[in-house]
């Protein structure tokens, strides 16, 4: 029986976790068929014992994104483990901690500028740097976090993630050309190292964005967006780019 992904070469960022997205992504990928390599940022021995823990071991390549001498060679570098790229899942977001849980209106630009570079920038950076390598009709894939209204404790980070949404767009308008096609996949809240930085009152919010959500939510589950992310990198949307695919239990279309 053929998987989704039989035949296809993936690059996955921001495996840190056994509970990241990242991490579910890899393994249902490679369960699906596809070859993956991982990318690591400034703990790759911790990333390599994950990838031990993977049906297949992949190949895990150093990749800072903020770092122009890391994406020049990145090319390279994937070339040694893949002859051409089929998808690119983006799983990179980072802020300060001045730049969440409140304060907003005194982070200093230094702190905002870090915030946008690695988790907005950094998507243009990585698909670039991956296009040599990129296949006709391969898939490039960001987890997104719905940026059309305000959250507790998001503050700089939801801008982040509204210049996400508008690079996604751009990024989807310049590769179409080369058959390449841009989409977010936009999470409800789950239970990641990323959102433990996050102040606020984390398990009144999972129960609101549940009881709201009209097929529930579980925030230790993240194997629905992972599948969600699958699909995108699969053949199974050649026409769609420039999308926000909303994997959150119905939250998003509910009133407040």
């Amino acid at each position: 029986m053929s998987g989704l992904l039989d035949g296809k070469r993936l690059v996955i960022t921001g495996v840190i976790s056994e509970s990241s997205i990242a991490m579910a992504v890899a393994r249902l990928a490679q369960e699906q068929g596809a070859e993956i390599v991982l990318t690591a940022y400034g703990r790759p021995t911790l990333v390599r014992r994950l990838a031990r823990r993977l049906p297949v071991e992949p190949p895990v390549v150093d990749l800072d994104v903020t770092d122009p001498g890391h994406l020049a060679t990145l090319a390279d570098r994937l070339s040694a483990h893949v002859d051409g790229l089929d998808g690119v899942l983006h799983s990179v977001a980072y802020a300060p901690a001045n730049c969440l849980d409140g304060g907003f209106l005194d982070a200093p630009w230094d702190d905002v500028a870090t915030a946008l570079h690695t988790s907005t920038f950094s998507l243009k950076a990585l698909a670039t740097a991956c296009r040599p390598l990129l296949r006709p009709g391969a898939s490039i894939v960001g987890l997104d976090f719905d940026a059309s209204r305000v959250w507790p404790g998001y503050d700089w980070m939801g801008v982040a993630k509204a210049g996400l949404e508008a690079c996604a767009r751009y990024l989807a308008r310049d590769l179409g050309p080369e058959g390449v096609r841009v989409n977010l996949v936009a999470a409800g809240p789950l239970r990641t190292l990323a959102a433990r930085s996050i102040g606020g009152d984390g398990p009144a919010f999972e129960k609101e964005w549940s009881a709201r959500a009209p097929l529930g939510w579980d925030p230790a589950d993240a194997v629905p967006v992972a599948r969600t992310c699958l699909g995108l990198l699969s053949d199974w949307f050649p026409a769609t780019t420039g999308e926000i695919v909303h994997a959150d239990g119905g939250h998003h279309m509910t009133a407040a």
